[in-house]
């Protein structure tokens, strides 16, 4: 073999290569034309083709040709989509890569030729050299900072946890914020782990697809209590983790020990109450919400409370809600049942609630507990047909477990309590978020969801109409409608409103203003006043996209609030990949689906719902802080996919257990596939950043600081040296502290952060031992010290490891101030 074969059989290999890369570009190309996409691909596809062909030839033009292929898709690309990094990588890496083994004796000497050599290494170092500069820009990016000095006039205390942590959001006003000051930004950099728990309550082969574990613990006295995904309850010492009591309820009547069948399965938190936290206002009425001003109730007379001091049992409690559909009420110091709460000290939450499948129905969101009334919602499994359980929200007597009052959207005047052999209306909006209270005006906030099916709201009533993707006050006393503020019309597009709603004492030129502030799925964060209801903060009336399907309709209009984190819509240059070629698969995807921007409706062709329905915000909320009038939030950035499927008859499609994949909406004219906007490579289709944390001025209404949060770490096919900081999603909440710092844990990698509340900068972060979507929280030990603790659970369909971990976290005794 002379000396030179080896370089014309490399160069015949490479060549072909770039014969077949550029058919498929070709190809794909030409398809996108057609879809009225971008014409690229196609050019570049030729390009590759010819250059490849002419390599193959050994004909000095090679080198020459595809310089000016790369020249060509560099400008291309900062045409398209400027200096951001991230959108580059995608179109130029690779075509970079193939220019620089070009250039390599053994392709280049077949084809030697000074300008062709000259020109790509040309083109090459102007790519490289461009692809530095981006790395130091970050468009989207807003670089900002919060009035570290700025302080509200008047704190209302009922908005601050401080030394505990006795409700899921901090208090029942969910602002996720701690009076604790010993963390701040100069110190947090020694947080060290404290101290780890294992609860034993791993996922196995009879688990549910989205098994999660969700909970935040709650902290009083001498003990932290937690929950776990098969609702077992556990108190432990806030200084070391060391168990006290454990409870299970033993999840057996719902069908034995296998869940699998089940949507999902997590428990949030669970309530506490002390009697004695009422002992100024018993028998004042207060608490119960009457004679509150503007109450269209009227004057109630003070109830008394049905336990008191005295009582030998039970005067502090913990209110379980089960997965089997139980509210359970146990002695917090013991962990014992509470006789006189309802049977065996459990409430049957299936009473009046008529057929459901397993799992189909129960609370994941912690009750809601006022001096006498411990308030509880409830999920129901989206699209699983049209007749699901109520969505009925009830109030019972938080010492004896008697109904007090119950309020049905399908039925919202009638809130005495039901008849025992009635049924609530099926299938009406329910509320299965956190709910909030205010028991000073005497109100609880209840967030909506819908009529199930999503996609299908044909034969949804006026009540579903009205109450679906809402947030309704209640009245305590009587639970009557005080006001209701809808956020999304005729909703087919899984928006219900997901997080607990913060309660806030807002500070305006006008004054304090009795505030709550609503985030939603679709990114806007609404901002009304919780007395009456009236937006604070504009609301607009927006033009949204024609077109339901056969029978159905969409709204003309959809409120947005002016405050919001809306991405602005999708683009074919939006689209995402590793390489040209899912790139490209994606633009096809893109174009072949319909979207006409927010709210298209769902299509049998499918739609691109973006926000998907995972949400800007889901369960997991925002933190605010109260004296600096001020919020962190972590919005996330992610298109689903919605499909409509005629159904045949009565068959079933094959459904998913899951509430993603095929959904059976049985007795609708429809099924439904739901899934992520995801590439053939199981990446998300369109650019990043898919998740950031955002810094918002309640004052000015301006999102002050912007930024990627997250890296693809646990998250990748194989574990890069150095993972890439692209902002992934986040589902699990932050919290704030007057120490200016805030931390969160919910992102795709594996850590709890810890950032600076003015700047948005990352200060700290910890490695979890499994995934970390849960909200934190925070409280001081008997020891003096500030902990922050975090369950390191997993999350079954968010696509993170699996455990049972609980860890928390403090300074070191020679770091306290």
């Amino acid at each position: 073999m002379s000396a030179r074969k080896p370089y014309r059989l490399a160069a015949w290999v490479l060549g072909a290569v770039m014969v077949v890369v550029g058919l498929i570009l070709v190809v794909g190309g030409g398809w996108l034309i057609v879809l009225r996409g971008s014409g690229y691909y196609l050019l570049a596809g030729l390009g590759l083709l010819a250059s490849g062909g002419l390599l193959i030839r050994r004909h000095p033009a090679a080198l020459l040709l595809y310089a000016m292929v790369l020249l060509a898709t560099l400008a291309w690309s900062l045409w398209e989509v400027g200096f951001d990094w991230w959108q580059l990588a995608p179109r130029v890496a690779l075509p970079c890569v193939l220019g620089i083994v070009l250039l390599l004796p053994w392709w280049r000497k077949p084809v030697a030729s000074p300008l062709g050599s000259g020109a790509l290494a040309l083109a090459v170092g102007l790519t490289i050299g461009i692809a530095v500069v981006a790395q130091f820009i970050a468009p989207g990016t807003i670089e900002g900072r919060l009035d570290p000095e700025r302080r509200a006039q008047v704190i209302n205390e009922a908005q601050v946890a401080g030394e505990n942590w006795p409700a899921y959001g901090g208090t029942n006003a969910g602002t996720h914020y701690s009076s604790l000051d010993q963390i701040t930004p100069a110190n947090v950099g020694r947080l060290q782990e404290a101290w780890r728990l294992r609860t034993g309550d791993i996922a196995t082969s009879t688990s549910p697809p989205e098994i999660t574990n969700e909970n935040t613990p709650l902290k009083v006295g001498d003990n932290l209590f937690l929950c776990t995904s098969h609702s077992r309850v556990i108190a432990v010492s806030p200084e070391t983790g060391d168990v006290r009591w454990t409870f299970d309820p033993e999840l057996s009547r719902m069908g034995a020990d296998d869940f699998s069948g089940w949507a999902h399965m997590t428990c949030r938190g669970v309530a506490y109450y002390d009697v004695s936290d009422y002992a100024d206002t018993a028998g004042s009425g207060v608490a119960t919400g009457g004679g509150a001003a503007g109450s269209d109730e009227g004057p109630v007379a003070p109830r008394v409370p049905s336990i008191g001091q005295t009582d030998v049992m039970c005067p502090r409690r913990l209110f379980v809600p089960t997965a089997d559909a139980r509210l359970i009420a146990l002695d917090a110091q013991s962990g014992e049942r509470c006789p006189g709460f309802g049977v065996d000290g459990e409430v049957d939450l299936t009473r009046n609630i008529g057929d459901f499948a397993p799992g189909g129905y129960y609370a994941t969101s912690p009750p809601v507990v006022t001096e006498h009334l411990v308030i509880i919602g409830g999920h129901v499994t989206d699209n699983g047909s049209t007749d699901e359980p109520s969505g009925v929200v009830r109030a019972y007597d938080v010492g004896t477990g008697e109904l007090v009052w119950n309020w049905d959207s399908g039925n919202p005047e009638a809130t005495a309590p039901i008849a025992p052999e009635a049924t609530y209306t099926r299938n009406s909006p329910n509320a299965w978020a956190p709910l909030s209270v205010d028991e000073r005006l005497g109100l609880v906030y209840l967030p909506t969801g819908n009529a199930t099916p999503d996609p299908y709201g044909a034969d949804r009533d006026e009540n579903d109409e009205t109450y679906g993707a809402a947030l309704v006050a209640l009245g305590l006393a009587t639970g009557g409608v005080r006001w209701r503020q809808q956020f999304v019309h005729h909703d087919l597009w899984d928006m219900d409103t997901p997080a607990q709603p913060v309660l806030l004492d807002l500070q305006t030129p006008d004054g304090m203003l009795p505030a709550v502030i609503q985030p939603t799925k679709q990114g806007s964060l609404y901002v009304l006043d919780r007395g009456t209801g009236e937006p604070i903060v504009p609301i607009e009336e927006v033009k949204a996209p024609s077109g339901a399907v056969e029978g159905d309709f969409t709204a003309a209009t959809q409120p947005r609030s002016t405050l919001n984190l809306l991405p602005p819509p999708l683009t074919g240059s939006d689209m995402w990949g590793v390489s040209p070629i899912d790139q490209m698969l994606c633009r096809i995807q893109f174009h072949a689906l319909d979207y006409r921007g927010q709210y298209t409706p769902p299509s049998l062709n499918g739609s691109l719902v973006y926000p998907g329905n995972v949400g800007v915000f889901n369960w997991s909320g925002v933190a605010v802080d109260p004296a600096r009038q001020a919020m962190f939030t972590s919005p996330n950035y992610l298109a689903f996919v919605s499909r409509l499927i005629p159904r045949d008859g009565e068959d079933d499609p094959e459904a998913s257990a899951s509430e993603q994949g095929v959904r059976p909406n049985r007795r609708a004219p429809y099924a439904v596939e739901l899934g992520p906007f995801l590439s053939i490579l199981g990446l998300p289709c369109q650019a990043p950043p898919w998740g950031q944390v955002a810094g918002i001025d309640l004052g000015s209404r301006e999102v002050v600081w912007q930024h990627r949060n997250g890296t693809t770490r646990d998250s990748m096919p194989f574990d890069l040296p150095i993972p890439l900081a692209v902002g992934v999603p986040a589902l699990g909440g932050p919290i704030t502290t007057a120490g200016g710092v805030s931390f969160l844990s919910g992102t795709l990698d594996q850590y709890l952060r810890a950032y600076d509340l003015t700047s948005g900068r990352e200060l700290w972060k910890a490695r979890l031992p499994a995934g970390g979507q849960a909200t934190p929280m925070t409280y001081r030990g008997r020891d003096g010290r500030q902990y922050v603790v975090v369950t390191a659970g997993g999350h079954g369909t968010f696509g993170s490891r699996m455990g049972d971990y609980v860890v928390a976290y403090a300074l070191p005794r020679d770091a306290l101030p």
